[in-house]
């Protein structure tokens, strides 16, 4: 079985179908430039944990500080579009359901970019 699979099985994930649900949820915001800055956060987080996925390890070390910045700011995109929709009334459920949890929310980043690409075509 490819290396892949047994990483998914292995690991507590956020379901698919919750994490498109939670992306829906946000494209009623009215914070477009928010929104905007959160969804290119989640794909540039996301081409660069695949990069690093298929990299060797020298090659992964080299991306570490890359990888992790770049999920620190979609964390932090993620903080800033849920306060802003809280404080316009619009109550943001998904990140709650997101906790403080670095591996969730990075899976919530490919899910999101996943589901870009599928809306895409």
């Amino acid at each position: 079985m490819p290396r892949h699979y047994f990483a998914i099985a292995k690991l507590n994930i956020m379901e698919y179908t919750e994490a498109a649900s939670l992306f829906q949820s946000k494209r009623k915001t009215k914070h477009k430039p928010l929104y905007d800055m959160w969804l290119k956060s989640a794909v540039r987080y996301s081409q660069i944990i695949v990069d690093w996925y298929l990299s060797g390890h020298e090659s992964r070390q080299d991306m570490d500080t890359l990888r992790s910045r770049a999920h620190d700011a979609f964390i932090s995109n993620c903080n800033a579009l849920s306060r802003n929709m809280n404080e316009a009334g619009i109550y943001s459920s998904w990140r709650a359901k997101l906790i403080d949890d670095r591996r969730i929310i990075g899976n919530f980043a490919c899910y999101v970019h996943t589901t870009l690409g599928i809306a895409a075509r």
